[in-house]
């Protein structure tokens, strides 16, 4: 038993990260401390006023165990370790699992080449980015190697020059084929420099160089390359335009501003690099119930950045956050040069500022939007079916169907949607093993039985071993079972639950005569349902899905026993050789077709096995 008050007495006056642990020894709370004697003593005190999510925390304490650094400093970085480590409930936590796109030009090389890059590594290249979008970094490169025609391949050179001949590149004018020695070193050096020119920024030098490009070939009456210097000038001029100029400085700065409500809040981060606004992303902070914009704003800052490969010279908020000495020294420390954390008062940096949280309240509205409509096609949709049913509560419906080609492999599927949206997890194909002929109501009646019986086993042995939790997908029963017809595939639902003593609603989809759901029986009775309304939406999906999980499964087995009946037939050949002829030929017809050679060419099928097979298809 976890003594609090001894416990509380040891705890050193020194820095350090404490971990908050409930009943179940789960972490549900990661802080970090200057003191932590006095910081963890503070959770436990009578009246604390620190809102209702963190007297809620407490509540669930049962111990906590806490590691004591060297620095406060210290103490942030393993703070950092232990909430990506644990994802604590009640820590405000970043939701991002984005990878950033550079642009990576290998100036270690003799020969450097301009790369696409989703990390930045200590390495001797030099990185642009990060970039919001791939796509337009793909596009920029590309433009840069029309532009200065370098190397894209992996030649080591200039080990390799001469060994190979040129590749498609230098025939279609992109690449000056350094691998030929058909431009020197110093040569392809200064097309280096120009590039990362370039890529600071400087556009000039090269948009007057295509110009003149241009007109000279226009006068030669060359008229081909007229037009692809002018396509490349226009290129350039379309990069040009895209970099919005926002400071005059030049410097590297991330302006973050966030918005919030009760639950929510989201973050926007506008990228400057170079003075330049590269990209604007946004990102979602969960768990934020009871904290004010400043904690969020930190508890952003310290995950953000601990992620992150690039870490700008300068970062602009929306508000005074704590810890900025702290968090300034880290960031140093990360990037290997001065960091400085600000909070523009006034003039042009605060109108940015405010920009951003501007972008950041129109996401999170617009996302309550769209949850909000999207609540109404799942959560509201069940409601209105529970509603038409007279049914007090409705959170899981499973539907199932049969699929069948005249009795061949008759097959049933379940399908299970949960609050409105299909759980694939728990979707489940039975193959009939009862039933030869094509019988609906008996394949149904096997499938049922099948999927409750194994659902009452698992409970049993639930009960057996005291565990709470379920372990498959038949533990949970039903609220509402929906049966892809009317009243014939509703009564043997209802017989097989009666069979086996079980009390779950039954529902039919009823279909018009071309084959559309028209209304729902229910207790004997067809009820019309509105065509419109988000609930026979619903219905029609869940109706939808279980037909095509049966047929897709159908078609499975069909494909299966197509490819058993051929190849299966040749001595020699079992389902090894088999799965090894379709993996290398594809098709059955590119097997028939094969000579005695090709087919040997397959590791695992012998001369005289080839030989067997190629008879075999040809009557021999």
């Amino acid at each position: 038993m976890f003594d609090f008050d001894e416990e509380l007495k040891k705890l050193p006056n020194a820095p350090g990260v404490y971990l908050m642990h409930d009943g179940n020894d789960t972490i549900i709370y990661v802080g970090k401390a200057v003191n932590l004697h006095n910081r963890v003593r503070s959770y436990f005190r009578k009246i604390v006023g620190r809102g209702p999510q963190i007297d809620k925390m407490v509540q669930q304490i049962a111990r906590f165990e806490y590691i004591v650094t060297d620095s406060e400093l210290e103490a942030l970085v393993l703070e950092n370790n232990l909430i990506k480590e644990y994802s604590p409930k009640y820590n405000t936590m970043l939701k991002d699992d984005k990878t950033y796109p550079y642009i990576k030009v290998t100036l270690g090389e003799e020969y450097p080449r301009i790369l696409f890059s989703r990390e930045m590594k200590k390495d001797r290249s030099k990185y642009f980015g990060p970039y919001t979008s791939a796509a337009a970094v793909k596009d920029t490169i590309d433009l840069m190697n029309k532009l200065y025609q370098l190397k894209t391949c992996n030649r080591k050179l200039p080990r390799d020059i001469g060994l190979e001949r040129p590749c498609l590149n230098y025939h279609i004018k992109q690449c000056m084929a350094p691998c030929q020695d058909y431009i020197s070193k110093e040569e392809y050096r200064e097309r280096i420099e120009q590039a990362l020119d370039f890529l600071n920024g400087n556009y000039k030098p090269i948009l007057k160089d295509l110009e003149q490009k241009m007109t000279d070939a226009a006068k030669n009456l060359e008229f081909e390359e007229a037009a692809r210097y002018r396509d490349l000038y226009n290129s350039v001029k379309s990069v040009a335009q895209k970099q919005k100029i926002t400071d005059s400085d030049g410097e590297d700065k991330d302006i973050i501003a966030l918005s919030k409500d009760e639950t929510d809040a989201v973050v926007q981060v506008f990228f400057v690099r170079g003075g330049k606004l590269i990209g604007r992303e946004h990102f979602y902070m969960t768990h934020v119930e009871g904290y004010d914009t400043a904690q969020v704003l930190l508890d952003f800052v310290k995950q953000f950045y601990a992620g992150t490969p690039f870490i700008p010279r300068e970062l602009m908020l929306q508000e005074e956050i704590a810890d900025i000495e702290v968090l300034e020294k880290w960031l140093t420390a990360r990037k290997g040069s001065r960091v400085y954390i600000r909070v523009p008062k006034k003039g042009s940096k605060e109108k940015l500022v405010e920009l951003a949280a501007q972008n950041a309240y129109l996401v999170l509205s617009q996302d309550k939007e769209r949850m909000k409509r999207e609540e109404g096609r799942t959560i509201g949709a069940v409601k209105e079916i529970a509603a038409l049913l007279e049914l007090d509560n409705i959170s899981r419906m499973e539907a199932y169907d049969i699929s069948n080609i005249s009795g061949f492999a008759n097959v049933g599927s379940m399908v299970v949607f949960e609050k409105g949206k299909a759980k694939r997890s728990d979707y489940r194909k039975f193959r009939i093993q009862s039933v030869s002929g094509p019988d609906d109501y008996s394949c149904m009646k096997e499938v049922l039985t099948r999927r409750f019986m194994h659902g009452m086993e698992e409970q049993e042995e639930l009960n057996r071993k005291d565990i709470d939790h379920e372990f498959g997908s038949f533990t949970k029963f039903p609220d509402l079972l929906l049966m892809d017809g009317g009243k014939g595939q509703v009564n043997i639902a209802l017989q097989v639950l009666e069979e086996l003593h079980l009390n779950i609603p039954v529902c039919g989809m009823v279909k018009d005569d071309n084959h559309r759901t028209r209304g729902l029986y229910y207790h004997n009775v067809e009820i019309p349902i509105d065509t419109h309304s988000e609930g026979f939406k619903l219905i029609t999906r869940i109706q939808d899905e279980a037909h095509r999980f049966a047929i897709e499964y159908h078609r499975s087995l069909r494909s299966k026993a197509q490819v058993k009946s051929v190849l299966d037939d040749i001595p020699g050949v079992g389902p090894a050789r088999r799965k090894a002829l379709m993996k290398h030929f594809g098709s059955i017809q590119e097997i028939k077709e094969a000579s005695v050679e090709k087919l040997s060419e397959v590791p695992e099928i012998p001369e005289h096995i080839a030989e067997q097979i190629y008879g075999f298809f040809r009557g021999k």
